[in-house]
């Protein structure tokens, strides 16, 4: 007896300590395993007291809500811990950061630090502000999206797209400060002040426009706008950023109307006072711009010189600038404006606000503008190179990470700030391995405002917009080669799209750019989800059973195509055409291309067959009745209405939905009235191949009795049915 009893103690002292332990799958669900032993094992009823086995009975409930609710807050505490994981990428990454990474993450983020320094201060001639709040830009936004953000290699900061569009804002509401204030004249801090008060409250407008589009999981509004009129809009505000920059190259004196015009005017200002450049300035700035081509060419000739590919090209013409303008004294004996005295203080915190004489509605459409432009750079950029380093980001998390930076960058000094082409390019070939290489190029970045600002007092202006001159040759490097490719292709219409975005945004100003991209693409997605993609299938020359588009090329058949039947239940005319596919890739080809010139689609005398290639929903059935219409009369949609018709009278439509997965109560209506239409002709309507879904629709709507039929699996049996329904009716 005492031995069961020390057994029975063991057991019991077993599943206490499993249930102790790990949390199995049954514990994490909510439901208990039984640690009470079994069988042989349990004392025998009389040999234990009652008011023992009561006690027991009761310790042991107490044990089991001890354990159930130990299992709880163990799920809980992982459940909270995946969710830090996923939504704070760095609770993920830095716990299990090896010593080795760091090294290399330093090295990556004081290389990207020596470009984006020189960078964010030449970015101040864009954006009207202070050389300083490039740099509380460059500061605050990188070390949150180091924190939050998702991508190992995208560089956060400022950009050159990014602040020619936040200068464009703070130029037009400096002239509501200035008219506000007329007849007296404001002083340069107070500009100054409200210049960086619009920078930072439509920082505050792009964070929570980014963070709402990821919160709310619209990651993919980044594909909206189409390649042709992005790319106009950034050749056009590329084009215009050199027109600026060229000005201040060349020394151009100008006066507050050249800086408030548009791109045009300050075009013509430039061409007319050519004769004003100040050769110093000129010849400085052009050498820089000279210096840095050559280390470029250098770098691309000996790429396997390590020690040229490390060299920070931007940070050693800024140095040398510097010093040559120091020695020489430019600035005090030729006339060459220098960078002067800058406020060297980390960003203090305020909240942005909307200053008086500032116009809200501005602040808050140039941040919706900003936004679309800096996400779709910045998820194109990260996407790129997580995809060259194995590795996946989410476009929602981004946006989320993108929203929060600028947010809290805004309560910071920093103007809008998002992903760099050439910075994130630059960090992907120092081989970063984590987002601590952007934490690294914050840090240096503080270190730069307290410590470095101060020697570059003897700057020239010029070698700085030389810089951005340099910058800028990037974006529109790609531009020759998709008009080439556009014009190869015979692209008419998004060739003019670029070339006419490019010129607006040169013509008018950037907003015009923008809008018009965002207006034109928009309406191009909205017009082609507009219209149903249906086809008019022909019955093949050479197998009764085989069907094709009439106004499209058949798909090659192969020997095995033809002994497939398109229009059986279980086999589509996408899925056989997959599968003949790699062996025709593999056989003869011109026994393959005899094939395929052989087999012809002809029209079913009197029938319309209409395959739906795709769901039918209130936005694309609209049109259906109006494209069924002009199948009616000319058979092949690329027919010019114009024309006369061509087809035949129409005594049976034959709806082929294979490709209809699902429809809508407003299709469905549409649908009803369309075969209503069609009875009240006389003309007979089937429906074939419609799966469960739209069956299940089709019954519910009483599809049947409104004169659709749609219980045939093929093609031909419903041939075979409407013939047999024609002759009978006619004879």
């Amino acid at each position: 007896m005492p031995q069961n009893d020390n057994r029975t103690n063991s057991a019991h002292a077993d599943a206490t300590t499993q249930s102790s332990g790990e949390t199995t799958p049954l514990l994490a669900s909510g439901r208990l395993l039984s640690t009470e032993p079994t069988g042989p094992l349990l004392p025998a009823p009389s040999q234990t007291p009652p008011t023992r086995r009561s006690g027991t009975q009761s310790g042991r409930r107490r044990q089991q809500r001890q354990e159930q609710n130990t299992g709880t807050l163990k799920v809980d505490r992982r459940w909270w811990h995946q969710r830090a994981r996923y939504y704070v990428p760095i609770v993920g990454w830095l716990p299990t950061y090896s010593v080795g990474n760091f090294a290399v993450d330093v090295k990556a983020g004081f290389v990207v630090a020596c470009l984006l320094v020189p960078q964010v201060l030449s970015y101040s001639s864009l954006t009207h502000l202070p050389p300083e709040y490039g740099l509380y830009t460059a500061l605050v936004p990188t070390l949150v999206y180091g924190l939050l953000g998702t991508s190992r290699h995208l560089s956060m900061g400022p950009e050159a797209l990014i602040s020619v569009l936040t200068g464009t804002l703070v130029k037009g509401q400096l002239k509501h400060f200035i008219a506000g204030n007329s007849p007296n004249t404001p002083s340069q801090d107070a500009i100054d002040r409200f210049s960086a008060t619009v920078a930072t409250a439509v920082a505050l407008v792009t964070g929570l426009f980014t963070f709402a589009l990821g919160i709310f999981r619209l990651g993919f509004l980044d594909s909206m706008i189409s390649e042709s009129s992005l790319r106009g809009f950034i050749s056009g505000t590329a084009i215009v950023i050199l027109i600026g920059q060229t000005r201040i190259v060349l020394g151009i004196p100008t006066t507050s109307d050249v800086v408030h015009s548009t791109p045009w005017n300050d075009l013509k200002y430039m061409v007319s006072h050519l004769g004003e450049t100040h050769a110093m300035t000129a010849a400085v700035s052009l050498g820089a711009l000279a210096l840095l081509r050559l280390i470029y060419a250098a770098k691309a000739h000996f790429t396997r010189a390590r020690w040229l590919q490390s060299i920070p090209d931007t940070l050693v013409v800024v140095v040398l600038a510097t010093v040559i303008s120091w020695a020489a004294k430019l600035g005090e004996e030729h006339g060459v404006v220098i960078f002067g005295k800058v406020d060297g203080s980390l960003p203090r915190f305020q909240l942005p606000h909307v200053p008086l004489y500032g116009d809200t509605k501005d602040i808050v459409s140039s941040g919706i503008t900003i936004t679309m432009i800096g996400v779709v750079e910045s998820v194109i950029v990260a996407r790129e190179y997580a995809s060259r380093n194995h590795y996946a980001v989410s476009s929602n998390r981004e946006l989320v990470a993108l929203g929060v930076s600028n947010a809290v960058g805004s309560a910071f000094g920093a103007y809008p700030a998002f992903g760099s082409l050439s910075r994130s390019k630059l960090n992907d070939r120092a081989q970063a391995r984590s987002q601590m290489s952007g934490i690294v190029t914050a840090i240096l970045v503080a270190i730069s405002l307290l410590g470095v600002l101060p020697y570059l007092y003897h700057l020239p202006r010029g070698v700085l917009a030389a810089i951005i001159v340099d910058a800028v040759g990037s974006l529109l490097s790609a531009t020759p080669g998709t008009i080439a490719f556009l014009f190869h292709v015979q692209a008419w219409s998004d060739l003019f799209l670029l070339l006419f975005i490019c010129l607006c945004s040169v013509a008018a100003s950037v907003e015009t750019g923008i809008l018009l991209a965002v207006i034109i693409s928009l309406t191009m997605v909205i017009k082609r989800s507009n219209m149903p993609r249906i086809k008019l299938l022909g019955r093949s020359t050479e197998n009764d059973n085989d069907f094709y588009p009439i106004d499209g090329a058949p798909p090659p058949p192969t020997r095995r195509m033809r002994r497939l039947s398109f229009d059986s239940a279980s086999d589509s005319q996408e899925d056989a055409y997959e599968e003949a596919m790699p062996r025709l890739r593999n056989g003869n080809q011109d026994s393959a291309t005899s094939l395929s010139t052989n087999v012809q689609a002809q029209q079913v005398e009197g029938v319309l067959i209409v395959r739906i290639e795709e769901p039918l929903y209130f936005a694309n059935a609209g049109q259906l009745h109006a494209r069924l219409n002009r199948m009616e009369m000319y058979g092949d949609m690329r027919t010019h209405p114009s024309e006369a018709p061509r087809m035949n009278p129409t005594r049976a439509v034959v709806f082929d939905l294979i490709g209809m997965s699902g429809i809508d109560g407003s299709a469905l209506e549409i649908l009803i009235n369309i075969v209503h239409e069609y009875n009240r002709r006389h003309v007979q309507v089937v429906f074939v191949r419609v799966c469960e879904d739209v069956r299940v629709r089709f019954r519910q709507a009483k599809m049947d009795s409104e004169g659709g039929q749609y219980d045939f699996s093929d093609i031909g049996s419903a041939l075979a049915h409407l013939e047999l329904q024609l002759s009978s009716s006619t004879s």
